[in-house]
């Protein structure tokens, strides 16, 4: 029960970050299109759905990640190679926390500036 847990989680984790990275090309290519003015509205309702859907794959991506921490505590490939792992997993979520914050803020300037 534990491995397929431990795969369900992993899944929907990447699952998410992609559907997030989604969000933010579908928010850009909506603002890189010129509508009419009765269909402006709508578009911007659109991308506001769009930047709360984000929101939600971001969190998701949080409480799957912190659910991913518990099912790797053992020390799979030895303790030499855990330690590089785990300094090269701290390093990849500090690049990965700024590039989803600073998603995040782009997508909220080009929705509501």
């Amino acid at each position: 029960m534990k491995k397929s847990l431990t795969i369900i989680i992993g899944f929907v984790h990447d699952f998410a970050a992609g559907c997030w990275a989604a969000t933010v090309l579908a928010i850009y290519w909506i603002g890189r299109q010129s509508f009419p003015a009765d269909a402006a509205v709508m578009m911007l309702g659109l991308k506001k759905q769009f930047f709360w859907a984000g929101i939600v794959c971001v969190a998701i991506v949080f409480a799957t990640g912190a659910g991913r921490s518990f099912t790797y505590i053992d020390n799979v490939y030895g303790k030499d190679a855990e330690k590089a792992r785990r300094r090269l997993l701290i390093t990849k979520h500090v690049i990965l926390i700024a590039i989803f914050g600073a998603g995040i803020f782009w997508q909220y300037t080009m929705v509501f500036r």
